[in-house]
């Protein structure tokens, strides 16, 4: 295992796939910056490293649980870096070489996101999706508000986003969201598998490949990054955003004090 960073390390299973493993377990991997920057980090050690696929996993309970709430608050300038990153990561991952997402646990905000990110994605029976970013009082990002609607078409996309509404693993693959559905423990090798076979496919075939059904979203991923941002920038220092923030650090509290 190579670190990459303190928070995402690049690993080789195999010599032609590189695995990235999101490594903040306390926080279900909640995004955070050091996270952003260490997953920069990994995506350039598996270019440099001549991965031909990537698969990305999560360690511990979750995948990823969105944007981590607990965090320090940043400055509009530092927001917008931030914000700014992250959609960088999902360029890279939609732009390089095939990727994988082994979905478990959460997969909510942020973490759904990327997983939309990568080209296919294995979620493990117990595996939640959601994006719970209106009723948290944000915008969502990522790209979701083009992806989604292409994905799973505009009603289903509307519902999804306006309610926040969370949906497990089964559902994920009736909307087309995932290709296989595994038990937990099978999950991150089945994603491997998959993962391998596309390494093990000519590469610059691929490359064409994954350009022309790219290209598609292209137009449509840019504008929706500028919108998103400026959303997100107005939404998080909003007064519904402070208010569902205190919400949700009151609940937490409870969980922790009942679990005592």
């Amino acid at each position: 295992m190579s670190a990459a960073g303190t928070t995402v390390t690049c690993g080789w299973p195999t010599d032609a796939v590189a695995e990235l493993t999101l490594r903040r377990p306390h926080r279900h991997n909640a995004v955070d910056e050091q996270l952003v920057e260490d997953l920069h980090a990994a995506l350039h050690e598996a270019e440099l490293g001549g991965a031909a696929a990537l698969l990305l996993v999560g360690e511990g309970p979750s995948f990823c649980s969105g944007h981590d709430l607990a965090a320090p608050a940043m400055s509009a300038e530092d927001t917008r870096r931030h914000v700014e990153r992250l959609q960088d990561v999902s360029r890279i991952l939609r732009a390089g070489v095939p990727s994988v997402a082994a979905v478990h646990g959460y997969a909510l905000g942020a973490g759904f996101e990327l997983a939309l990110s990568c080209d296919l994605v294995v979620a493990a029976e117990d595996a939640r999706f959601g994006l719970p970013e209106v009723p948290m009082g944000l915008a969502i990002g990522g790209g979701a508000s083009a992806v989604l609607v292409r994905a799973v078409g505009a009603q289903r996309a509307r519902q999804l986003v306006l309610l926040g509404e969370r949906f497990g693993a089964a559902r994920a693959a009736e909307l087309g969201l995932v290709v296989e559905v595994a038990p937990l423990a099978a999950a991150r090798d089945r994603a491997l598998a998959l993962a391998q076979r596309l390494a093990e496919q000519p590469r610059e075939a691929l490359a064409v490949a994954k350009q022309l059904l790219q290209a598609v979203d292209d137009d449509e991923l840019e504008p929706a990054y500028e919108r998103e941002t400026e959303a997100m920038l107005a939404a998080a220092g909003s007064a519904e955003a402070e208010g569902a923030a205190r919400t949700f650090a009151a609940a937490k509290r409870t969980d922790e004090e009942r679990g005592r």
